[in-house]
């Protein structure tokens, strides 16, 4: 490929809009994948037009709070204090506010291929004078510890002096997200601050409940080019604050720059003393921004080689895409592998769903798979570590097995909230989404995908078949025999849609026999029977010896896996049963009334209606099957079913529901473009490109300030390299089935199959797939009925 412009690799704006500034504090976040800061003004405190969150991963806390006549808890991802606190004043003038300033211009660049955030911009003060400002910043990806924020300053037409004050602000709250405002965000308690030698200051504090003591450490210097040029330091304390004022001096024309480097340690990291020894024992060991930055620079050069995506002829898809890539990779990386943490949903980047982890990791795996697999193998620990609260949750609900919980945090206990608020109408109003069951087919979905991918039996024997069993005793134990039916049945559950809590009158009962739920059973209980018959005949025995797994148990699962019970209508899948029973909506009516209306429950319960009568769905619920799985794998489930499932029904069903969905998720575009990718490619092109701006265009009327949508942003990278191609890990091969469209050229990505690292060439007329050099052994290749074995060094060639 040629070498890109570097526009190719930067998302740019251009002026100053406060209405705009939550959004693009998100989408501008920097981290690596232990840490991340919004991309927020340094000099302007939380509030609110600005909101400088810094996120660890893993670091929650849980407090009470009294709402609507009753006491709930909330377990959050705490904001942590805000490193970034920097300003300056002029000749003893205001302290700089960009929302108070003159600006002449103003702009902010995102660095892709770095992932370093600019700012630069001009303003002029009360007498005329005119100063330029450039900032950079970035949390190091080399050194996960690490963060860092250079600002120079220049005096265009005057001279003058200068005061600095950069300090570590410790008394933020967690007040992003408005609906959670009535809720407890005091999640920090002062432990200590200090002062570290001439040019370096410590703050310490506590989360309240869960007891983790974070520490930060920031280094302040100040130069005129290579000479030091702070003449006056005093140090500035306050409640929970604490930092420096530096004196310096501006001669017109002539830069003065500030280097802010930072140590972050909690007490949750491995291999330290405490946190506050850590943060002051490794400032003074950092080198200088530069050094920083070229290490950091480095570590991502080599992550773009792993993600490398390239779109031949589309440059604002791929800068979006390789946003989506940054995003991902800035949430977990390598420096997540050995924190014990799972996928939040909403990135480190925001407070949203409260930093929980959902079933997002179902559309983020995928991705990591094949480019980083050892970073999927830690995320699938957190879920293996939390087994045991899994296994009792399922007791106490009178079931066997594990029951995943639909909200997860630190300690894999269910966390949805008990009452959530309808923005619209103002009331709170009992949360159903605990009965979203499924979550527990995505953990196993997850884990027979991960050792597809990569082969790693150690993982499937010591860990992912241990939670398969348990998983497939949970839906054998949900599921009851109807004599009527001679069927199995699964009952008041909650599907992937999100809308329907109950049937009309019972409105939080859940609903029976969600069709993706009881199939995904199936599929479960038959990859389970698949995993135990793959490992090693000795390991297999001491498993199903220390889970007693009796023989009777195998053969009922075998039993229900062939007797499931799936609803039909009108020649469609039912997404329940009873669907067809409930009203349809006169959507043209809404749409007219109301505008936006992807949140139609939120509508309907401020009008006294309930969307739990209606034929609506918020998102794919039935077509999550055709995005889980091939044509193929369906049809051999319903036939084992022993359902028909006629050539026409599949492209029925998707125009069935597609025609009865809001889109009020981020995640309707990425499957809806998944599934029509086949039969309706330029419909599939349309939700691809709505998939792309589901944040950069905050679709959704101002969530993304709240926290980035991590899995439409990992989906959208997933269309590409698994949807458009046709990619398929099973069956011990790689299985290509290429829809690509047309109008998008020629696609170029790089993956890793079974340590092979490859990089497949694909266009509307053929495939390539190039093999690195290696001593591994061949891998299967099969693209739409031709077979052949591709040895490392080799390149396959298949005409389409």
């Amino acid at each position: 490929m040629t070498v890109e412009p570097d526009d190719a690799w930067t998302v740019r704006y251009r002026g100053y809009d406060p209405d705009e500034e939550g959004r693009r504090e998100a989408l501008c976040t920097v981290g690596n994948g232990y840490l991340a800061t919004r991309g927020a003004a340094p000099e302007c405190p939380g509030g609110a037009v600005h909101y400088p969150g810094t996120y660890a991963a893993g670091i929650y806390n849980r407090l009470s709070s009294a709402v609507a006549g009753e006491v709930v808890e909330n377990e959050s991802l705490v904001n942590l204090p805000n490193w970034l606190v920097l300003t300056f004043r002029i000749d003893g003038g205001a302290w700089f506010d960009v929302d108070a300033a003159d600006l002449v211009d103003y702009e902010q660049c995102l660095d892709l291929r770095r992932a370093v955030l600019t700012r630069r911009f001009r303003f002029r003060d009360e007498r005329g004078r005119t100063t330029a400002v450039s900032q950079r910043r970035f949390v190091d990806m080399r050194f996960e510890h690490a963060c860092a924020l250079e600002t120079t300053i220049t005096a265009e037409d005057y001279s003058g002096s200068l005061e600095i004050r950069s300090g570590i602000d410790g008394a933020v709250s967690n007040s992003l997200v408005d609906r959670y405002r009535e809720l407890g965000g005091q999640h920090l308690d002062l432990v200590r601050t200090a002062a570290l030698g001439e040019d370096s200051v410590l703050l310490e504090v506590r989360t309240n409940q869960s007891g983790i003591e974070v520490a930060m450490a920031a280094r302040t210097r100040v130069r005129c080019g290579g000479t030091p040029a702070g003449r006056e330091r005093r140090l500035v304390e306050r409640e929970a604050w604490i930092g420096q004022d530096i004196t310096a001096e501006l001669v017109s024309g002539r830069a003065v720059t500030v280097e802010k480097v930072v140590t972050v340690f909690t007490g949750r990291d491995r291999a330290i003393s405490e946190p506050a020894v850590e943060a002051a024992r490794w400032l003074p060991r950092l080198g200088c921004f530069e050094a920083l930055l070229d290490e950091h620079v480095l570590a991502w050069a080599g992550l773009w080689r792993r993600f490398h995506v390239a779109m031949e002829g589309q440059e604002e898809a791929q800068r979006v895409v390789r946003l989506h890539i940054l995003h991902l990779v800035q949430t977990v990386s390598s420096n997540t592998v050995d924190l014990d943490v799972g996928v939040p949903s909403r990135g480190l980047h925001g407070e949203a769903y409260r930093g929980h982890v959902l079933w997002d990791e179902l559309f983020v795996f995928p991705v990591l798979n094949l480019r980083i697999p050892g970073v999927t193998r830690s995320l699938l620990r957190y879920r293996y570590r939390r087994l045991p609260e899994a296994r009792q949750a399922a007791r106490e609900a009178g079931y066997d097995g594990a029951m995943y919980p639909w909200q997860s945090g630190s300690d894999g206990r269910e966390e949805s909230q008990r009452v959530h608020l309808n923005p619209r109408s103002g009331h709170w109003l009992p949360d159903p989404t605990w009965r979203e069951r499924h979550i527990g087919i995505a953990v196993a979905y997850n884990t027979w995908q991960y050792y597809q991918a990569t082969g790693d039996r150690e993982f499937l024997t010591n860990y992912g078949t241990e939670m398969l069993v348990e998983l497939s005793r949970f839906w054998a134990s949900l599921a009851t025999y109807d004599p009527v039916r001679d069927r199995y049945v699964i009952r008041g559950v909650m599907g992937p849609d999100e809308f329907h809590s109950g049937y009309p009158g019972a409105e939080s009962g859940g609903i029976d026999n969600n069709a993706y739920t009881n199939v995904m059973a199936v599929w479960v209980l038959l990859r389970t029977a698949e995993a135990l018959e793959s490992l090693p005949r000795q390991a297999r025995r001491e498993l199903t010896d220390t889970l007693r797994v009796r023989p009777e148990e195998v053969r009922r699962w075998e039993e229900i896996s062939a007797r499931m019970f799936v609803p039909f209508h009108d020649g469609v899948i039912s997404q329940f049963e009873g669907y067809e029973k409930l009203e349809e909506l006169d959507w043209d009516a809404y749409g007219e009334r109301y505008g936006n209306i992807q949140r139609l429950d939120r509508i309907l319960e401020a009008e006294g209606d309930s969307v739990n009568r209606y034929k609506a769905s918020k998102q794919a619920d039935v077509l999550m099957l055709f995005y889980l799985l091939s044509a193929d794998e369906l049809r051999e489930l319903f036939d084992r079913l022993g359902y028909e499932l006629d050539p026409g029904a599949i492209p029925r069903t998707i125009d069935y529901y597609l025609a009865r969905t809001s889109h009020g998720s981020t995640l309707s575009a990425v499957v809806h473009a998944w599934v029509l990718a086949r039969a309706h490619r330029q419909r599939a092109l349309e939700f691809f490109v709505s998939a792309l701006e589901s944040d950069v265009a905050d679709i959704q009327g101002g969530t993304t300030r709240e926290g980035i949508h991590l899995a439409a942003m990992a989906g959208t990278v997933d269309l590409l390299q698994r949807c458009f191609s046709g990619l398929e890990t099973r069956g011990d091969q790689l299985v290509l089935n290429p829809y690509w469209p047309e109008p998008l050229g020629m696609l170029e990505i790089s993956l890793r199959y079974r340590e092979h690292p490859l990089k497949l060439r694909i266009s509307g007329h053929r495939v390539d797939v190039a093999a690195g050099a290696g001593m591994h052994r061949p891998i299967r290749v099969t693209c739409r009925g031709q077979e052949c074995l591709l040895e490392p060094g080799a390149t396959v060639r298949f005409p389409l």
